[in-house]
């Protein structure tokens, strides 16, 4: 039996790597089937909210669902599917294990995650859609989290979204301490447009991301619609920073290992000191 002398194994460190350089990996989903059973049962609930029956091709009706849903009754049909899917007990426990392997290489196998999981559709030339540049912690959110962000359908183009990597978010996250209200009323978008990488992500892979990293997206030119759902993972007993976005309330623990329980549960003997 061979020696080692690192505590990781070679695919921990290579995402690690690649995580610390570009402030993201885009990896396969752990596993293939449990996706398309994921993306179905989406459809399925599309399909009860508009009134259709199950396409032959699951990815061309989701990409295709702009011929079928007025721009103005979009966010009606994302908030039901937002609904339904969360009130399932499938919901998250699917969605994370799609990319465990690269969260847990990343973040921890002790694991809190925010307590649903989120949708975007963004249909061809809504405008309405747009998010614009921003960081996750600007909105209290904790420093220690990654988003694991899944589209069911290929994104590529202005259908993806944008990430400013590491080197170059330094670099603007300093000038906008010069940029009245820290640079919040600034389009910080055309002034670094050059900088910002496109993150194309095909059906298949997932995408886990830093949100310290400016990032966002602008109005979808592409002939399909972008359906992409999104979650936050941060370890455990890593700092909250707010009582509003803290464990319990914006997060729930998920993954803890039964020492951990054991080692939260101990109580000092009373008048033992040590």
């Amino acid at each position: 039996m061979a020696l080692i002398e690192s505590f990781t194994d070679e695919r921990e460190t290579q995402l690690s790597r690649e995580f610390l350089d570009q402030g993201y990996v885009v990896v396969d989903v752990d596993d293939k089937a449990r996706l398309d059973a994921f993306r179905r049962e989406i459809v399925k609930i599309a399909c009860a909210h508009i009134g259709c029956g199950p396409p032959e091709d699951d990815g061309v009706f989701l990409n295709a669902i702009h011929e079928k849903v007025a721009v103005e009754d979009v966010n009606a049909l994302r908030l039901h599917v937002f609904q339904q899917l969360n009130n399932n007990a499938w919901a998250r426990p699917t969605f994370l294990s799609l990319a465990r392997s690269a969260v847990d290489a990343v973040v921890g196998n002790e694991l809190a995650m925010q307590n649903k999981v989120n949708l975007s559709i963004q249909m061809p030339n809504d405008p309405t859609s747009v998010l614009p540049v921003h960081a996750d912690p600007w909105s209290a959110e904790t420093p220690f989290e990654v988003v694991q962000w899944m589209p069911i359908v290929d994104v590529y183009d202005t259908k993806a979204m944008f990430i400013l990597p590491p080197e170059a978010n330094r670099t603007v996250r300093g000038k906008m301490s010069n940029l009245p209200n820290g640079g919040r009323d600034f389009d910080l978008f055309e002034e670094f447009k050059d900088d910002f990488r496109w993150i194309a992500v095909p059906y298949g892979k997932v995408l886990v991301f830093s949100p310290l990293l400016l990032h966002g997206n602008i109005m979808n030119v592409t002939p399909e619609t972008r359906w992409s759902f999104n979650c936050r993972l941060t370890g455990l007993f890593t700092p909250y920073t707010s009582e509003e976005k803290c464990l319990g309330r914006f997060y729930t623990p998920i993954t803890p290992k039964v020492l951990s329980r054991v080692g939260m549960n101990y109580k000092e003997p009373e008048g033992f000191d040590g």
